[in-house]
């Protein structure tokens, strides 16, 4: 039997940085006392593959999961994770020019806490 290429396969990838990215993470949105909690669905993504900035009312979270988990030996039957570099720009309903936003990864979850100085 022979499988065939998924034909809408997020896994061709371009090799341009200014490409589209390739795949774009989950998110919830919190509100809090001092702002915002956002969460990001970010399994297998380092922190310091993160990029975060804050402006006017938007927030964009940049990066990269890489696949570091392979072994010698192992071919590809099929793939369903999405590797590659990712985007997510969030609108929140204030601005955030001199807001402060602090990140903590937790199971998974990349938690970014946005307090808003007004």
């Amino acid at each position: 039997m022979t499988r065939e290429p998924n034909s809408t396969s997020l896994f061709f990838l371009s090799a341009d940085p200014y490409a589209k990215p390739a795949w774009r993470p989950s998110a919830d949105i919190c509100r809090t006392r001092e702002g915002w909690v956002v969460k990001l669905d970010l399994a297998g993504v380092h922190p310091e593959d993160v990029t975060v900035k804050a402006g006017g009312s938007r927030l964009v979270v940049t990066g990269v999961r890489h696949d570091r988990i392979f072994e010698e030996g192992w071919s590809i039957y099929e793939m369903e994770i999405a590797y590659h570099r990712f985007e997510r720009t969030i609108e929140l309903p204030c601005n955030l020019d001199r807001a402060s936003v602090s990140m903590e990864c937790r199971e998974g979850l990349l938690l970014l806490r946005v307090t808003v100085n007004e």
